[in-house]
């Protein structure tokens, strides 16, 4: 809602999809304020007739609902039909219809649960899948689960893999709201621990000391689960997020030292693994960094590795 208000300030058109998913709100009234909210700063509001009844909390004609809809700050309503295409309403009261076109239905019937993605389509860096039905690949299709059991299921699993660590943590990483969050952990034994003056939750049966480690560096790529698991990153990564991600938040290839970031890491075009350190960690670690990239880039071989979200580092050693 912050960056809708800066960016309406800004004179940047602002656009809302409204995207209802009962699942996720505690109630429809909650949803309907939230979204009220946030469309006082859309120029252009996007969604079902379903979805806009849910954001007003009422019913009716639809031209009534879009009229309504426009009232609460967007200038233009747009109306998604389904197979009559859409419908929208402008800022000079003009009603315009427009017919539907085809669409790519792969990331709907995969969100079903009908079909999955399989194996790349030649290497295996490649973006272009083959497709099986659910049936296909895994025989018997998936096990239904019910929605508060998955919840609490993913929240164990996160908490194996990230904890101890705040449970606002875990609210952000899987989207949830507050409601969400509370029905997920009340389904788990969990324990509060001291996190340097912050309460982080871990697993009742997850509490055994952690035994040291001989000192250790990995060369881990973008957008890798370990630097992404977090809201606060700066106990691992320091000061080096300027470097290390993009604008919106994205983590480019990184360099680990015993349990925290140092550097970061690219491909040329010739192959070869550059890295570079952001902070003094001693030869000896840079010589175990330097033997790392040298062992990445012997395993890259032949294949070249660009990540889709480029970093300013992870450009600059690119080359």
């Amino acid at each position: 809602m912050y960056a809708a208000a800066r960016a309406r300030a800004a004179a940047t058109t602002v656009m809302v999809d409204i995207d209802y998913r009962p699942d996720q709100w505690v109630d429809r009234t909650t949803f309907a304020s939230a979204m009220q909210s946030l469309l006082r700063h859309a120029h252009i509001a996007l969604g079902t007739e379903e979805e806009m009844t849910a954001a007003l909390d009422r019913t009716g004609p639809l031209d009534r609902i879009a009229a309504a809809l426009r009232e609460t700050g967007p200038e233009t309503v747009v109306v998604k039909r389904g197979k009559a295409g859409s419908r929208i309403y402008t800022a000079s009261d003009a009603r315009v219809d427009v017919p539907p076109f085809d669409v790519d239905v792969l990331n709907v019937l995969g969100a079903d649960g009908r079909i999955v993605r399989g194996r790349p389509r030649g290497s295996w860096i490649s973006s272009q899948y083959r497709w099986s039905t659910i049936d296909n690949w895994l025989p018997g299709g998936l096990t239904p689960w019910p929605a508060a059991a998955a919840r609490t299921e993913l929240a164990r699993q996160w908490l194996r893999a990230f904890g101890p660590a705040p449970a606002s943590d875990l609210r952000w990483w899987a989207g949830w709201t507050a409601g969400n969050l509370k029905q997920a952990l009340s389904g788990l034994d969990v324990v509060e621990v001291d996190l340097d003056g912050g309460t982080g939750l871990l697993l009742a049966d997850d509490t055994d000391e952690v035994p040291d480690r001989p000192p250790w560096v990995a060369l881990l790529p973008a957008l890798d689960p370990t630097v992404m698991g977090w809201v606060d990153r700066g106990w691992f990564l320091g000061p080096h997020a300027a470097a290390l991600f993009d604008r919106t938040g994205n983590a480019g290839p990184t360099v680990w030292y015993s349990g925290r970031v140092v550097g970061g890491w690219a491909q040329s075009a010739s192959g070869e693994v550059r890295y570079r350190l952001l902070e003094d960690v001693g030869r000896e670690v840079d010589g175990m960094v330097g033997r790392a990239a040298a062992e990445l880039t012997a395993w890259l071989g032949p294949v070249r590795v660009t990540p889709r979200f480029r970093t300013p580092l992870e450009r600059e050693l690119a080359g």
